[in-house]
C-alpha cells in the first residue's frame, strides 16, 4: 500500500491581494494558562505514514450483522446525537428494506457515548460488544473515540464514526478497523482559511481548546494562513483548558494583539468565549469578524448565548446539500430534528458498511473492514443500497457515492474529499446555511 501524506493545501485567497496590516505581536503562537493559572500545552500529531490496513479473516461468518451506535445521548456533545441516531436508523431501515445483508436484517444495538468526563463509552463498547456487534457507529467525539478504540480494534470489531474529524487517527494504530465519514480537519482547516481569506482577514487570532481535535485544527488553519501569504507573526495561537472557570485571560490576549478576524475551535464553552469577548467590545455583534467550526456551529450554541451576540459570526461544518426529501425522511424518524449535521454521515457509515460485508461475504468484523475503502472508490458507480446490492452481488466492483456525496476512501479509511457549508448567525442567533465549500478535489 503507498505511503499516505497528507498535503495541506494553501486556502484559496479573493482576488485582491492582501495588503498586510503593519502591526506586530511579540509572539505569533502562544500557549495561553486557563482560568486556573495552569498551562495548557498543546499536542503534536503526525499524518505522515502508512495507515495499517485490515486483514480479512480464514474463515467467513453468516450471522446477522449488528451495528451498535456509540452516540452522545448526554454530555457536551449531546446536541450532536440527535440527527447522527436518526441517521443510523435510516441507514438500517433502508438496508432492511432492500433485503438486509446475507438476506438477513440488520440488527440496530444504540448506545450512549457520553462525554469525555464520564466512563459511559466504555460501558457502552462493553455492553455491545458482548452482545456481538461487529460494526459500532461513533463516536462523535475524537477524545472520546480516543478512550475506546484499542478496545474495538482488538475485539475486531470496526469502528466507524460519522463525526470524528481530528488528524490523530490519520496515523492510529488501529489495526485498519477504524473508519470515518467525516473528512478529517485538514481538510476543514482549509475551508475555514478559504473564509477567513475571502473575507480579507490580515491579522488572525486563533483559539482552540486542548485536545487532540482542537489543537489538531488550530494547527492546520495557522498553517493554512500561512500558506495563503499572512506573516506568523500576524497570526496568534492561543490553546485554552475547556474545563477552566474564566476564559478572561485568553481574551484579554486577543484584545490585545488587535486583530481583524477571530477563530474560535471549541465545543459548548465556546458560549462562555463568546460572550466574554462581548463584554470586551470584540464579540462577532460589535463588529469582529469571528469564525466557528463544527465543534461549536450549531443552533446549541444560539440557545446558549444571548441574542443578538452572535449576530454575524460565521463557521464551517461537514455539510453536503442532501435535499430536502432526505431531511424530510430524517424528520420521519425524529420529527424534531432543527439539525442536520452528520446525519448525512451517520447513514453512510451504515451503507458502507453493509456493502462491505456483503463484498466479503462475511459479517465478521475484520472482513468488514479488510473491505470497506475498496466499496467507495474505483468501481462502477452508485447511489443507494438497493442500486449497490445486486452489482456486488454479481461480483462487481463498485464505487459507492452516499448522501454526503463522493466518499473516495484514503487508505486511513476516511474521505479524501470534505464539503463544508458556510454557516452565519443572524441577529436572532438563529444558523442560516450560506452556500459550500469544497476542499481536496
Amino acid at each position: 500500500m503507498a505511503k499516505r501524506t497528507l498535503v495541506r493545501a494553501a486556502a484559496v485567497l479573493g482576488a485582491a491581494s492582501l495588503a498586510l496590516a503593519g502591526c506586530s505581536s511579540d509572539s505569533g503562537d502562544e500557549s495561553a494558562s486557563g482560568g486556573d493559572g495552569a498551562a495548557a500545552s498543546a499536542t503534536t500529531v503526525t499524518t505522515d505514514c502508512t495507515p495499517e490496513e485490515a486483514t480479512a479473516g480464514t474463515t467467513p461468518s453468516t450471522a446477522p450483522l449488528k451495528i451498535g451506535t456509540l452516540l452522545p445521548d448526554t454530555g457536551s456533545l449531546s446536541f450532536l446525537g440527535p440527527p447522527m441516531v436518526a441517521g443510523t436508523q435510516l441507514g438500517v431501515n433502508d438496508v432492511n428494506a432492500a433485503g438486509g445483508v446475507l438476506g438477513q436484517p440488520v440488527q440496530l444495538i444504540p448506545g450512549d457515548s457520553g462525554d469525555t468526563t464520564t466512563d459511559t463509552a466504555n460501558s457502552t463498547v462493553d455492553r455491545e460488544l458482548a452482545a456481538g456487534t461487529q460494526v459500532i457507529v461513533g463516536a462523535a467525539s475524537s477524545s472520546v473515540s480516543l478512550k475506546v478504540i484499542d478496545k474495538v480494534a482488538s475485539a475486531g470489531v470496526v469502528m466507524f464514526s460519522p463525526a470524528n474529524t481530528s488528524d490523530q487517527f490519520v496515523c492510529y494504530a488501529d489495526k485498519g478497523q477504524y473508519f470515518r465519514t467525516a473528512p478529517t480537519d485538514v481538510l476543514q482547516a482549509q475551508a475555514v482559511s478559504q473564509l477567513i481569506s475571502d473575507d480579507g482577514g490580515q491579522r488572525v487570532s486563533v483559539l482552540a481548546l486542548n485536545d487532540p481535535y482542537g489543537t489538531g485544527l488550530a494547527d492546520n488553519i495557522v498553517k493554512n494562513l500561512a500558506d495563503a501569504g499572512i506573516p506568523e507573526d500576524q497570526i496568534q495561537k492561543i490553546i485554552y483548558d475547556p474545563n477552566a472557570q474564566s476564559f478572561n485571560s485568553e481574551i484579554d490576549q486577543v484584545k490585545d494583539f488587535a486583530p481583524d478576524a477571530v477563530a474560535v475551535v471549541g465545543f459548548e464553552e465556546s458560549a462562555k468565549i463568546i460572550t466574554r469577548m462581548h463584554e470586551v467590545g470584540i464579540g462577532p455583534s460589535d463588529g469582529m469578524k469571528v469564525y466557528g467550526v463544527d465543534g461549536n456551529m450549531g443552533n446549541a450554541l444560539g440557545e446558549a448565548v444571548a441574542p443578538p451576540l452572535l449576530d454575524g459570526m460565521q463557521g464551517t461544518t461537514p455539510l453536503t446539500d442532501v435535499g430536502p426529501a432526505f431531511q424530510d425522511r430524517l424528520k420521519g424518524i425524529n420529527g424534531a430534528l432543527i439539525d442536520f449535521n452528520y446525519a448525512g454521515e451517520s447513514y453512510d457509515a451504515v451503507m458502507v458498511s453493509a456493502l462491505a460485508a456483503e463484498a466479503a461475504k462475511s459479517t465478521a468484523g475484520r472482513d468488514i473492514a479488510a473491505n470497506i475503502n475498496n466499496v467507495t472508490e474505483g468501481g462502477t458507480p452508485c447511489t443507494s443500497y438497493q442500486e449497490c446490492l445486486p452489482l456486488v452481488q454479481a461480483g462487481t466492483d463498485i464505487d459507492y457515492n452516499g448522501v454526503t456525496g463522493k466518499l473516495d476512501f484514503s487508505d486511513a479509511g476516511e474521505p479524501s474529499i470534505g464539503s463544508y457549508g458556510k454557516m452565519k448567525f443572524g441577529a436572532d442567533n438563529k444558523l442560516t446555511t450560506d452556500g459550500y465549500i469544497v476542499v481536496g478535489e
